[in-house]
């Protein structure tokens, strides 16, 4: 199970000065190390049951790097979620000195939802958020679920020692970016319009992941790689503050009523009754009134929604190009 340590104290954040809060995107920012997670966050289905450790390759060794893609909760859905472009992303790997695949992915350890919206404790001024994200690795490629709806193919090859820099890169990466962000925000739909804040999700690893290894040489073959994106609309962002400034005894009570309440309609449902009520008030607050609370950077900003206010695109990203000498296909 790659979720390395978790600390016992909460993380330090190593990002960006105030002074460059207007620097768009927003920088996502990495944290010293994991926070251990409160006992109260449950996921329905176990993070990476099956998990083990990187293996140390052998130099000589020759491995295959396969591109995976299903679409999200395909073990239980099928293609549902596929028809909208929904899609998770993996990579693979084949040692050709030993014969064994591996898989390596990043995702939520509480689900989607604990991710994007908090929960309203009793108690509990603050919302309170389930959300962390990690890499998971662990042998063998589960061939039926990557082929069935979605993708498993070849992408470059590398050398045992690209692929044990990269599993140094990994731990890295594990350790410092911990915190899953479900949204793109950005100005427009046009290509080049301005984006406020990035996403961090499964795609965004796999892509830093190609790029790692492009820039130790490998050579990616020219195939159309697509990507699943969920993209706010929003005028210029606002920044509110943080949860002590908002929430805290000196906190602006007006201001922390009014996230509460935006939150309140995303919590979970126990009936088809309570969901469409909540659901016209999401209507109401996102779209007739333009409104939305976002969370990024443990940090919360306004964000005046406009149309078309929310789209999934399944757009393509280029395999890298890398800058050293060239291995692989």
């Amino acid at each position: 199970l790659l979720l390395l340590l978790l600390a016992p104290w909460g993380p330090r954040v190593s990002g960006e000065p105030r002074s460059a809060r207007r620097r768009w995107p927003v920088p996502y920012r990495r944290f010293d190390f994991r926070p251990k997670t409160d006992p109260y966050c449950q996921a329905r289905y176990t993070f990476c049951p099956t998990g083990s450790a990187i293996p140390l390759m052998k130099e000589e060794d020759v491995i295959e790097v396969y591109r995976l893609q299903a679409p999200v909760w395909e073990f239980k859905y099928g293609d549902l979620l596929g028809h909208l472009k929904i899609m998770h992303d993996a990579v693979g790997f084949k040692s050709s000195l030993t014969g064994k695949n591996y898989t390596m992915e990043w995702y939520e350890l509480f689900q989607l939802g604990n991710c994007t919206f908090p929960h309203l404790r009793p108690g509990m001024d603050a919302p309170f958020w389930c959300n962390q994200g990690a890499a998971c690795f662990y042998e063998g490629i589960d061939d039926a679920h990557w082929k069935a709806n979605g993708t498993l193919v070849l992408v470059t090859t590398i050398s045992g020692t690209m692929f044990n820099e990269m599993a140094q890169w990994v731990k890295y990466d594990n350790e410092t970016g911990i915190y899953y962000e479900t949204w793109t925000v950005q100005a427009s739909p046009d290509k080049k319009s301005t984006v406020w804040f990035d996403s961090y999700e499964c795609s965004k690893f796999i892509l830093r992941t190609y790029q790692k290894l492009a820039d130790l040489g490998a050579v990616f073959k020219k195939i159309q790689t697509n990507y699943t994106s969920i993209i706010l609309f929003s005028g210029e962002p606002i920044y509110l503050g943080n949860e002590t400034s908002i929430f805290g005894p000196q906190g602006n009570k007006t201001l922390a009523a009014a996230i509460r309440d935006f939150y309140n309609p995303f919590k979970p449902h126990q009936s088809v009754r309570e969901f469409f009520v909540d659901l016209f008030k999401i209507i109401d607050r996102v779209i007739l009134n333009h409104q939305f609370y976002l969370f990024y950077n443990l940090e919360y900003w306004f964000l005046p929604m406009k149309s078309p206010y929310l789209k999934i695109i399944y757009e393509e990203v280029p395999l890298p190009v890398g800058s050293k000498a060239s291995f692989g296909v």
